[in-house]
Formats: C-alpha cells, structure tokens, sequence
C-alpha cells in the first residue's frame, strides 16, 4: 500500500517525539538520574517504600520504563536503584520488567515508525540486502539474545535494531526478559549493596561486570546462543 507524505510524517511521530526527550534528557537530566542524586535521597526514597511497598514498586517501573522508553541516561542507577529499595530480589524481577515494558515501548514506536516498512523493503529487495535478511531471519532468537547478552552492545542499539529488521513482538520481549537476566541481576546485587558503599562514601563499582568472574561466564552464554548459528553455517558449507 502506497504511502501518503502525510501518512508519513504521522508514522514518524513517535520517533521524533523519542529523539527529542532523549536529546532534551541528555541535556537537562544527566546530574539529576546519578548515583549522587540516589545516594542523597536515599532515606526520602527508602520511607516512601515503607510507607507503601505496593506502590512504591509500580512508581518505580513506571519511572524506568520511562528512562528506557525515552533513551534517557541513568537506566544504570534506575537498576541499581532498584536493588538499593527491593533487594536482589524479588529486586531484580522489578528491574527486568521495568527495563522489558520500556523496551517494548521504544521497540514498538521504531517499528511503528520506520520497521514494517524497512522489513517489507528489505524482502523484496535482490542481492546481498535480501541475503541479509534472510540471515537475519533464521537466526532471530540467536541473535537477538547475543545482542542482549553482550555487555557491550547499547541498550537503544538492541532496542530499536530488532525493530528494523521485522522481529515479532513476542520474540523480541520474551528474548529481552531472558537476555537482560545476567545483567540485571550483577547490577541489581551491586544496588542492594549500596547501602554501605554510600555510608563509607564512596561510589559502586559498575565495571564489576566486566571482572573475569563475572564476564566469563556471560561470554559463555553468548558462545551458547551463538552455537545453534554456527552449527547451520558449518552445515551449510560441509553440504556444499
């Protein structure tokens, strides 16, 4: 169906409207959603838990799903965040649903916005596109947990490139779920510790993830989603 300039810019609505608090958020917030402003509130946030514990974590999701929603900075602290006021747990089940709805959300405006039609060019192209996509295709689950497994790749880079590319909804959320798991639950134990970090004065560690102890075994899990991948490839060429 023939796509109207008008029609169009709709589409491109939510985008525009994600980039625009994403770049305001970098601008006017970045000081705001820090440790140093989490380490200062700490006794007002942990009394409002107390005062309501129900309540307090549906405020919380609703904050960082709007952090992810709108790729503003600090989704880190919001994680952390969430260790400090509910623990590692049931803390780190707050935190993947949290990070999960908001990446849904921005998942859904790039889809929204630009991902059918881009999906449905990229099949009808010839050539190395359409190879692409076709690759693309038949590794969706490998690939989409490696992206969300590797503690490089950005959060918005996994969040909207799926989009793009024609990733079913339900594919994308429950691989996001899952994949964010090893993350979530080092920096959702990092928070629950913060307690006596800010005591002491002094600031967490957030490169912990990267320690061999810890980075090891992820890397392994990524070796784990990738197999199935290179099994068809080595497959595909032993067959000719």
């Amino acid at each position: 169906m023939t796509q109207t300039p008008n029609s169009t810019r709709t589409h491109l609505w939510p985008l525009a409207a994600i980039a625009l608090v994403a770049v305001l958020g970098g601008l006017l917030l970045r000081e705001f959603l820090s440790f140093e402003t989490l380490a200062a509130n700490r006794e007002a946030l942990i009394a409002m838990r107390d005062a309501n514990y129900a309540a307090a974590i549906l405020g919380f999701i609703a904050f960082y799903v709007i952090i992810v929603g709108f790729s503003l900075p600090g989704a880190t602290v919001a994680t952390l965040t969430g260790g400090f006021l509910f623990g590692t747990f049931p803390g780190v089940l707050v935190n993947m649903v949290a990070a999960t709805l908001g990446a849904v959300a921005i998942f859904l405006a790039a889809r929204w916005g630009l991902g059918d039609r881009l999906a449905a060019r990229m099949d009808a192209s010839e050539g190395q596109v359409k190879r692409i996509k076709t690759g693309i295709d038949r590794n969706q689950w490998e690939m989409l947990f490696l992206i969300r497994l590797v503690p490089v790749v950005p959060f918005f880079v996994a969040n909207v490139v799926p989009a793009l590319v024609g990733v079913p909804l339900t594919r994308y959320a429950v691989s996001t779920m899952f994949g964010i798991i090893p993350g979530a639950l080092v920096y959702t134990s990092v928070g629950a510790g913060l307690g006596d970090v800010i005591a002491a004065g002094e600031t967490p560690d957030l490169g912990v993830i990267f320690e061999p102890h810890i980075l090891l075994p992820i890397l392994g899990l990524c070796l784990l989603a990738a197999l199935p991948m290179i099994l068809r490839v080595v497959r595909g060429g032993s067959g000719g």
